[in-house]
């Protein structure tokens, strides 16, 4: 639907590009459990889809993915993993309450540069769940693994 705006399909799809590069200081399978966090909590069936079949792609588990269901006590998850997840959770919930601590936290495991990343990949996610949540894009069967799991009509109960 982004290419129904050919202008701005473009604008989206280089900040896409730009923080997804090779050389971001987030890796690649970070990225993508973070995209997915972002996209389960926004209800975004596409997102989900798409983006867990990125997590499998790019070195990462059904497990990994189960995981986020329950980040803060997961033993799948790095200490890493958990500090960017739970950033990405506070900053998509809007809950300023221990945001601080919060990115205090991240100091510890990422530099400010990729804090500066993971915000703006957060960010783009919301932009992107959103949008694709408003306009009632479905799941696309990207995730074999989810297919059985990702509601086909709005309103259905989601298990993601």
């Amino acid at each position: 639907l982004w290419g129904r705006s050919p202008l701005v399909f473009c604008a989206v799809a280089l900040l896409y590009g730009a923080l997804d590069r090779r050389n971001s200081p987030l890796e690649p399978s970070l990225r993508a459990l973070v995209t997915v966090c972002v996209s389960r909590i926004n209800h975004c069936a596409f997102c989900v889809d798409l983006n867990s079949a990125m997590v499998l792609q790019r070195g990462g588990s059904m497990d990994k993915l189960e995981a986020l269901q329950h980040i803060a006590d997961s033993d799948l998850l790095s200490e890493r993993e958990r500090a960017a997840l739970s950033y990405a959770q506070q900053l998509t919930l809007n809950c300023q309450e221990g945001i601080a601590t919060t990115r205090e936290r991240l100091r510890d495991y990422f530099s400010d540069d990729a804090i500066i990343e993971l915000t703006a990949l957060v960010a783009f996610q919301n932009m992107s769940s959103k949008f694709n949540t408003a306009l009632d894009v479905p799941a696309q069967g990207f995730c074999s693994a989810l297919h059985a799991q990702v509601p086909h009509e709005r309103g259905t109960e989601r298990e993601y």
